[in-house]
């Protein structure tokens, strides 16, 4: 499709999910949107991770609160656009004494309004009796949501397009901004506001507004396993879990914790991995992940960083994991001090940035909160 010589009340650059966030905000509202990708369909981050919008365990703060704005969204665009939801909540398991007291103190906080505590018992009544040996307790949390992203991607751009009038440029590279004026592959195109959601590329556009906040990349190791035959009811973590999501990991008590996981599980902690599991409709698992990082990480994912995932799986679940069916790497901007940025190069331009791996747990609020400062619209409305 060639950009036609019309202008727009806004242009989004990235079709990822925080782009396709921005779009959908503003359509809603009534604005004429375009969307500029530079492939064929989304192709990064956004399709090869989880698809699990997580509240519990984000940020304390302003992530957390733009989880649960953002998991309310989803809740209504879902339907709308033929999105399964494949499960709700989230249970967090703990094999020691330490990591039981994160997830009282994690109950403590604000962030735990809703949350519970389960025995061993409890969670292997809830699970069809999963859960190893060691198993001392575990959190439920109902706040958490998964989609399949492989689907929900295609299905969300779709619905932009069929039922909110988005006009999409797929194959399409933005080459310069000057607003009003986007030039891009196929020929210049007119946008009163423009919003770039750049993923992981720190080179193309506004090179220097990205720079300046020292981001580096992250890959991350994935893998679908066979249908093991029992149904998850839930998403599901475990103690390493504890002291990578920074709303378990940031409380005191996460100290002792990581301590211990250091001592006895330190090529863990040297691969980045922790426990993701959730399920797909076909039955197989969506199982991670591990993290290397760099300004420009090899594509080499090390086999030890599958071996310590599905050994987590193992020890987590207290059975071998089946077969792996599919193996797959993903890259993301990451940023040490922040989960994200928005910058303003111009007056009418937003670079958007999330540096933390949670586009799909916070994009939909992070993109009500840009367009009001852009548009004035106005924030949090009904979605």
């Amino acid at each position: 499709m060639t950009p036609d010589a019309k202008g727009y009340d806004l242009a989004v650059v990235g079709a990822g999910i925080v782009g396709l966030a921005h779009a959908y905000v503003a359509a809603r509202a009534g604005l004429k949107v375009a969307v500029i990708e530079r492939h064929p369909r989304a192709d990064g981050a956004s399709i090869r991770n989880f698809g699990f919008i997580t509240v519990t365990g984000q940020a304390r703060g302003e992530s957390w609160r733009l989880a649960r704005r953002t998991r309310e969204v989803w809740d209504i665009v879902a339907p709308a656009a033929g999105i399964p939801i494949a499960h709700r909540g989230l249970h967090v398991t703990a094999r020691s004494a330490e990591a039981a007291a994160v997830l009282e103190a994690f109950l403590a906080t604000e962030m735990g309004e809703g949350c519970r505590l389960l025995t061993p018992a409890q969670f292997r009544d809830a699970s069809g009796g999963l859960g190893g040996p060691d198993l001392v307790a575990a959190l439920f949390s109902p706040h958490d949501l998964r989609v399949d992203s492989r689907l929900a991607l295609p299905a969300l751009a779709r619905h932009l397009g069929a039922d909110l009038g988005v006009a999409f440029f797929w194959e399409t590279a933005a080459l310069e901004i000057a607003p009003p004026r986007l030039l891009t592959s196929r020929g210049p195109l007119e946008a009163s506001a423009v919003v770039v959601c750049p993923g992981d590329d720190f080179t193309g556009l506004y090179p220097e507004r990205i720079a300046a906040y020292d981001p580096e990349r992250c890959r991350l190791s994935m893998l679908k396993l066979a249908d093991p035959g029992f149904r998850l009811p839930s998403a599901l973590m475990s103690d390493l879990s504890l002291v990578r999501y920074r709303g378990y990991a940031d409380l005191p008590e996460a100290r002792s914790l990581e301590a211990k996981l250091r001592r006895e599980q330190p090529r863990h902690f040297d691969n980045g991995v922790h426990l993701i599991l959730v399920q797909d409709a076909d039955g197989g698992l969506i199982v991670g992940d591990s993290h290397h990082y760099g300004r420009l990480p090899t594509p080499f994912a090390p086999a030890s960083a599958e071996a310590d995932i599905l050994d987590e799986y193992a020890r987590a679940l207290g059975r071998p994991a089946p077969p792996v069916n599919e193996r797959w790497t993903g890259v993301y901007a990451s940023c040490a001090d922040r989960t994200f940025f928005v910058d303003a190069p111009e007056d009418v331009v937003r670079l958007v940035m999330v540096t933390s791996g949670t586009g799909a747990s916070t994009g939909f609020a992070l993109a009500e909160a840009v367009l009001s400062d852009l548009l004035s619209l106005p924030a949090g409305a009904d979605a």
